[in-house]
């Protein structure tokens, strides 16, 4: 009978140890870099969400870069409040198809920057992109950077053929590619946010009436359909001034959205950004001013319900000298048609 109870003890102690370093094993292994679905199909469009779960160190994160693989091809990251976006531009090693164009360059790297992300909290980073020309069984790596002020965290590491990535120290996320079904297509036109018209998709305004603020006049004011979920859209129109004094756009408002910003997006020497305008947009007399994707645009942040094609979106423009006026924009479908 003491025999019986000494085993339980020790079973007992044995069990709890066991159990303990097992959580500990998965928590380890679980604090790099990891995407959230770590499986794709061939030939699919998909939302590539990487979970950022700690900072560097206890430091909080302030960038996060991330290098994208052949095969993972017209990308377009979605933008976060608070940070700054960059899209550095290059050549692919291949050709890829894209709606019958031939497409030789694209997005090779993003890189959210000057942001704080602190080392308490957890935070998601999404990019679009299709998986294209890639075999069943392939696994991606995404190589990821994480900066905390002078800090870096470099999550590079992958295994060679047949090895095990669990015994790295810094293992690069892995997107595993499985066999998909062949539609004849693909779904790069799922609802989201065309950062650029990266994949030669342009955005017509729809025909609606114009509004009046004094001597401005406003017109083409749409938005794009968004995903599930998403938290940021993006809303265009156009603004003519037919004063002969200059006003500035300074500031949007709408109950659709928790925080309206005004973004700027400017490529230069491959490398897009986009940054907020914190001091609005000037428009010059006599002048008139294009909100467009690729180019200046308002960022709709904490979307309270996506937008959904066929819905209006209400804004409230503040301009400097001709004060305040309500406009509708029409929900266009991702593409702005």
């Amino acid at each position: 009978m003491k025999a019986i109870k000494k085993f339980g003890k020790t079973f007992g102690k044995s069990f709890g140890l066991a159990a303990l370093l097992s959580v500990t094993a998965f928590a380890s292994a679980e604090a790099h870099v990891t995407f959230l679905d770590r499986e794709a199909k061939q030939e699919s469009t998909i939302l590539a969400t990487l979970q950022v779960p700690h900072g560097c160190d206890g430091k909080a994160t302030t960038e996060v870069r991330v290098k994208l693989p052949e095969g993972f091809v017209f990308a377009k990251p979605q933008p976060k409040a608070g940070w700054e976006l960059e899209v550095i531009k290059g050549d692919y090693q291949k050709t890829y198809d894209n709606h019958g164009d031939k497409v030789k360059t694209g997005a090779i790297e993003v890189r959210w920057k000057n942001g704080n992300l602190s080392d308490d909290f957890y935070d998601t980073f999404v990019i679009q992109g299709k998986v294209s020309g890639v075999d069943a069984g392939t696994s991606l790596a995404f190589p990821v950077t994480q900066m905390c002020g002078d800090t870096v965290e470099v999550w590079d590491q992958v295994a060679k053929e047949g090895g095990d990535a669990h015994g790295m120290k810094s293992p690069a996320p892995l997107l595993k590619v499985v066999a998909g079904e062949d539609h004849g297509h693909d779904h790069a036109d799922m609802p989201g946010m065309d950062m650029s018209g990266m994949a030669g998709m342009g955005a017509a305004a729809p025909a609606d009436d114009s509004v009046k603020a004094g001597d401005l006049e406003i017109s083409g004011g749409f938005a794009k359909a968004m995903l599930p979920g998403q938290p940021v859209g993006g809303g265009f129109f156009t603004v003519k001034n037919n004063s002969q004094a200059d006003d500035r756009l300074v500031s949007v408002s709408s109950p659709a959205a928790g925080e309206v910003q005004i973004h700027e997006m400017v490529t230069k020497d491959n490398v897009m950004r986009m940054r907020q305008l914190k001091d609005g947009i000037a428009i010059a007399a006599g002048e008139t001013v294009k909100l467009e994707p690729g180019n200046l645009h308002l960022m709709f942040q904490k979307v309270k319900t996506p937008f959904k094609q066929g819905d209006t979106v209400p804004v409230t423009l503040t301009f400097e000298k001709a004060g305040k006026v309500d406009l509708v924009l029409q929900v266009l479908s991702a593409q702005g048609k």
